[in-house]
Formats: C-alpha cells, sequence, structure tokens
C-alpha cells in the first residue's frame, strides 16, 4: 500500500540522503551535494510544497512543486513499483498546473512523466559547463 503523507521535519533527512544518493543524482539537473544546514533552510521555507510516498509506512520518494516545477525522485529500492506514477499523479491533484523539466538522457524520468499523461513540449539548450 502507498500512502501520501506531507513532507515534515522527520523526513527532511529522508529526503536530503536521497538527492545526495549517487544512484539518482545523474538525473537531477542540477548537480549538488547537499548539507544538512542546506536543507534545513531549503525546507524551512519549502516543506509545505513538499510530499513523502510511503511504502508499507516506509519512505519511498518525494515529490514537490516550486513555481509548478515538479521535483520527485523514487528511492532505488522502490523503482519499478509504481511509486513515481502515484506521486505524479497525487501531486497534480494539488498543482494542476505543474510540468516538469528532465534532463535529455534521463529515460526513466521521460517514461514516467509519459506514463501518467505529461507530453514533451519543448527543449531547453544550455551551455556544457568545463570540467
Amino acid at each position: 500500500m502507498i500512502e501520501f503523507v506531507k513532507c515534515t521535519s522527520d523526513y527532511w533527512e529522508f529526503v536530503r540522503q536521497l538527492r545526495n544518493d549517487s544512484r539518482v543524482q545523474d538525473g537531477f539537473i542540477e548537480q549538488a551535494n547537499i548539507t544538512r544546514e542546506q536543507q534545513t533552510t531549503y525546507m524551512n521555507n519549502n516543506a509545505k510544497h513538499y510530499r513523502i510516498a510511503l511504502v508499507d509506512s516506509q519512505p519511498a520518494g518525494y515529490v514537490g512543486v516550486i513555481d509548478n516545477d515538479i521535483r520527485i525522485c523514487t528511492h532505488p529500492d522502490f523503482q519499478g513499483l509504481g511509486v513515481g506514477g502515484f506521486m505524479l499523479t497525487a501531486i497534480m491533484e494539488e498543482y494542476p498546473n505543474a510540468y516538469g523539466k528532465v534532463k535529455i538522457d534521463n529515460e526513466a524520468s521521460k517514461k514516467l512523466f509519459k506514463s501518467v499523461g505529461f507530453t514533451e513540449s519543448f527543449v531547453i539548450f544550455t551551455k556544457k559547463q568545463n570540467g
């Protein structure tokens, strides 16, 4: 059973650790190692826009919407079980005009968004950073 709960301070460290997990980090547009202090500051301002998916009472992923931009991540141990689709479907009930920015080579995220009815609208080009 999957539950959808508010992102209280009890889950902030889960979100931080998942965001920093090397198994999922390549999927994020911005690559960063988030400190506890940075997470606390960010969540103090934004936790109200985030939700946690629980599978059998265990945190399995998070989704948030900031300025209509969806941020989503499923823990690798729970990928392929429908958690991502559940989170996207549920968050769209709260934020019906939200959209997702997905890296062009992130096939898993593109498949996820398409599976719940999103379509590709445009491509953003950025200059590759040296180093």
